[in-house]
C-alpha cells in the first residue's frame, strides 16, 4: 500500500483529504509537528507528500527544500496562493506539481494517483531514516545534518545504515564486522574500532555528539 504524507495545518482539509484518499487504498499520515516535519518524513517514509505553502513556523517551500536534499520523493503543492509566481516557485523548489484550493478531491486523487504510477512502476521507494535531526538516505547514500551533506566512506555508509536501522538496540561487534567485511576469514577487531572512531570524529565535527554509543563488551547502539 502506498504512503501519502499530508503537510497541512488546516485539519478540516487534512482529514477530508485523508478520507477520500484511504478509499483507494492509499494510506493517509498527517504532520501534526510542524516544526519537525522532516523527522515525520522520515517516520512515514511516503510514498508521495501533499504540501501547503502557508504553515507554522516554516513554510513549505522550506519543507520542500529540506526533503528534496534527501529524497526525490514525489511532492505536490496544493494551496490558495496560485498565483504564476508561486506555482513557478514551487516547481523550481523541486515541486512535481501543483493544486489550487479549493480543489475538487476526484482531481487530487486523480493526480496523486497519476503520479504515483508514474514514480513506481518502473521501481521501489527510497528509505530515508532519521535520529537527532540526522538524515540517511538509503538510495544515494547521502547523509545530512544541518544542512550539511556530510561525505561518507563506504564502511561508514555501512555502519551508520546497520545502527540507524536497528536504532535503540545492541549491534554487536560481530554483526557489524559480517555487515562491513562479509567474509569468514578472521578481521581484526581493532580495523572496527578504527572505522567507528572514524566516523564519530567525522560526525562530532558536523556538531554530532554522542550518535553513536559503546555498550562495552557487547558493541554499538543509537539510542
Amino acid at each position: 500500500m502506498y504512503k501519502l504524507l499530508i503537510v497541512e495545518d488546516d485539519r478540516g482539509i487534512a482529514q477530508a483529504i485523508s478520507q477520500q484518499i484511504k478509499q483507494w487504498d492509499i494510506e493517509p499520515e498527517c504532520v501534526s509537528d510542524f516544526k519537525n516535519v522532516m523527522a515525520e518524513f522520515a517516520r512515514v517514509n511516503p510514498h508521495i507528500v501533499l504540501l501547503d505553502i502557508s504553515l507554522p513556523f516554516f513554510n513549505g517551500y522550506h519543507w520542500c527544500s529540506e526533503i528534496r536534499k534527501v529524497s526525490k520523493v514525489p511532492i505536490i503543492f496544493i494551496s490558495s496562493a496560485s498565483d504564476n509566481m508561486n506555482i513557478v516557485m514551487a516547481v523550481n523548489m523541486g515541486a512535481d506539481d501543483f493544486i489550487p484550493k479549493p480543489f475538487d478531491m476526484n482531481v487530487l486523487v486523480a493526480k496523486v494517483q497519476a503520479l504515483l504510477r508514474r514514480t513506481y512502476d518502473f521501481g521501489s521507494a527510497v528509505t530515508v531514516l532519521e535520529h537527532k535531526g540526522a538524515l540517511l538516505n538509503t538510495g544515494e547514500g547521502a547523509f545530512i545534518f544541518n544542512d550539511e551533506k556530510i561525505p561518507l566512506t563506504k564502511n561508514e555508509y555501512r555502519i551508520l545504515l546497520t545502527l540507524m536501522s536497528n536504532k535503540g538496540k545492541v549491534v554487536s561487534r560481530e554483526k557489524l564486522m559480517e555487515v562491513l567485511w562479509k567474509t569468514d576469514s578472521y578481521v581484526d577487531e581493532n580495523t572496527l574500532t578504527v572505522n567507528v572512531n572514524r566516523l564519530r570524529k567525522k560526525l562530532e565535527n558536523s556538531g554530532l555528539r554522542d550518535f553513536i554509543e559503546t555498550k562495552f563488551g557487547v558493541g554499538y547502539i543509537i539510542a
